[in-house]
């Protein structure tokens, strides 16, 4: 009989799988489905993510999986941001080592093989305003938000009271230059998507300073 690791491999899994792929490959029972499981997490073959997530391990991942791709399947609707998304796009000089993402659900917490994920709950009129796919490598991607949306997506988590670029810059230490390329459509299309008043209050503020 097949191992778990050799199932997945033949159909070309790269890295991350469910339990209800296994299902798919296995068939038989509930109990001979999750003995695969067992055996091949004793050996070392397969990783825990999450209930129901896996991962192959090291030699035998065809293609070595980026934490911020893991972050998508982690958990979702999802997307990167915050101070991920910040540092990700040089709007902030410190290294993160906890994956931040925003989630359209409640908010949770993943310590995993591969990292630490959190995922904060930000909500919005359209969850995805301003938020695109970025390649990494040949067959992964994840979704990330744009610096202006990752810092309005803090200005919410943190419950910071902005009214201008100022804390921005004194707190995270965002350059003024990176703030001033911000145009101000994108400023107005993100103050009318969120509903909390301190968010659109540092967006207002914002766009004032860049006007001066």
């Amino acid at each position: 009989m097949k191992t778990l690791t050799e199932m997945a491999l033949d159909r070309g899994v790269s890295g991350i799988f469910t339990r209800a792929e296994v299902a798919c490959w296995a068939g038989g029972s509930a109990a001979r489905q999750f003995n695969l499981i067992k055996r091949a997490l004793a050996s070392g073959e397969v990783l825990h993510l999450r209930r129901g997530l896996y991962e192959l391990a090291g030699p035998y991942g065809r293609e070595k999986i980026d934490p911020l791709v893991v972050a998508q399947r982690l958990y979702g609707p999802s997307y990167v941001s915050l101070e991920t998304a910040l540092s990700y796009h040089g709007w902030i000089p410190e290294g993160v080592y906890t994956i931040t993402s925003v989630s359209l659900d409640r908010s949770r917490e993943f310590s995993t093989p591969l990292g630490h994920f959190s995922y904060t709950r930000v909500p919005q009129k359209v969850f995805f305003t301003q938020v695109e796919p970025r390649a990494m490598g040949s067959r992964q991607s994840f979704l990330l938000a744009s610096p202006l949306k990752a810092l309005a997506d803090y200005v919410y988590a943190h419950k910071e009271d902005w009214d201008s670029a100022r804390p921005a810059v004194e707190s995270l230490r965002v350059e003024e230059s990176q703030l001033a390329s911000v145009d101000d459509e994108a400023i107005a299309e993100l103050a009318a998507n969120y509903a909390v008043s301190r968010v659109r209050h540092f967006l207002e503020g914002l766009r004032k300073d860049l006007k001066r």
